[in-house]
């Protein structure tokens, strides 16, 4: 068991949702203000997508991402930033044409994915492992284009969350790792439940978590009614913990959720197993990642 948990509100992800629930965050400022939220509810780290303010549907726009971080280190509430760099990989086939993407369609390269990232140097950014059939459409992240993206990121000093949607996306982290790709301890995120890759049960998130590392930081998350059941299997099983309007709408049947309840209801269970939830500080030294003012590595020597 865990009993220093590291707690990530995922606050809007990039999905179809803001028809599902008005509160998703949609604008910079809204995004800014949930994290903020989250933060004072106790969340550890806030991971951020940027929405279009206009259609709420997904942005790479960097001056988005650049008004969320500026106002979230500009307000007295601290806490660890992790910037999706996973954007830009939704293929839809054409019906007409299969071999060409349809409407919906939204692939990036590497260094288009990398490029928030690169300008504003967030404590975490995450690093998806793979494709994977994703739903109803493919999401796209070959070998070739994960090693590009994993020395952008590590070129820039940024710690990746190597998000693993399956077991094999655990298998060619560890190979990232052992092309020297990954400084420093790894830290994965296990994403569980989301059709069709790894699904929200302790079986399986036990097999993966007996494939990684011995040297691994490690957390996982599972979608709609699985988010707070994976929050206690984690914790029980030495991991960390996310929760957040991106991966659950709901903070019971029925009841729509604020990312500031999910979190405190998150943490109130990490509590009543007898853990905690670490803060922003605990996490940068516990993960050794750059302080957001000084630029120095905490309990590093950079």
């Amino acid at each position: 068991m865990n009993r220093n948990v590291i707690l990530t509100c995922a606050v809007t992800g990039a999905g179809d949702t803001t028809a599902k629930h008005p509160g998703v965050p949609v604008t910079p400022e809204q995004i800014a203000d949930a994290c903020i939220e989250a933060a004072k509810a106790g969340a550890s780290i806030a991971h951020i997508h940027a929405r279009d303010p206009d259609t709420g549907g997904v942005s790479h726009d960097i001056e988005h991402f650049r008004e969320i971080m500026q106002r979230v280190r500009e307000a007295d509430t601290d806490i660890v930033m992790n910037i999706t760099a996973g954007g830009g990989g939704d293929w839809i086939p054409d019906l007409e044409d299969p071999t060409r993407g349809g409407p919906g369609t939204d692939i990036q390269t590497p260094a288009e994915r990398h490029a928030p990232v690169g300008a504003f140097l967030p404590e975490l950014c995450t690093l998806d492992c793979g494709s994977l059939n994703f739903g109803d459409m493919v999401y796209i992240n070959t070998a070739d284009w994960l090693r590009e993206h994993a020395r952008l990121v590590q070129a820039a000093g940024v710690k990746p969350e190597l998000e693993c949607f399956d077991l094999g996306h655990v298998w060619f982290a560890r190979q990232l790792q052992q092309e020297g790709l990954i400084d420093g301890d790894p830290l994965y995120q296990l994403c569980l439940g989301i059709p069709w890759g790894a699904e929200a049960d302790p079986e399986t998130m036990m097999t993966m978590r007996n494939k990684l590392p011995h040297n691994a930081n490690w957390a996982a998350f599972g979608i709609g009614r699985h988010q707070m059941p994976m929050v206690a299997q984690a914790v029980l099983l030495g991991g960390h913990a996310r929760v957040g309007l991106e991966d659950n709408l709901y903070l019971e049947k029925g009841v729509l959720a604020s990312n500031g309840q999910l979190v405190e209801k998150a943490s109130t269970l990490i509590d009543n197993l007898g853990a905690r939830v670490m803060t922003p500080a605990q996490t940068r030294a516990h993960l050794k990642l750059r302080d957001p003012v000084t630029g120095k590595i905490v309990g590093g020597d950079a």
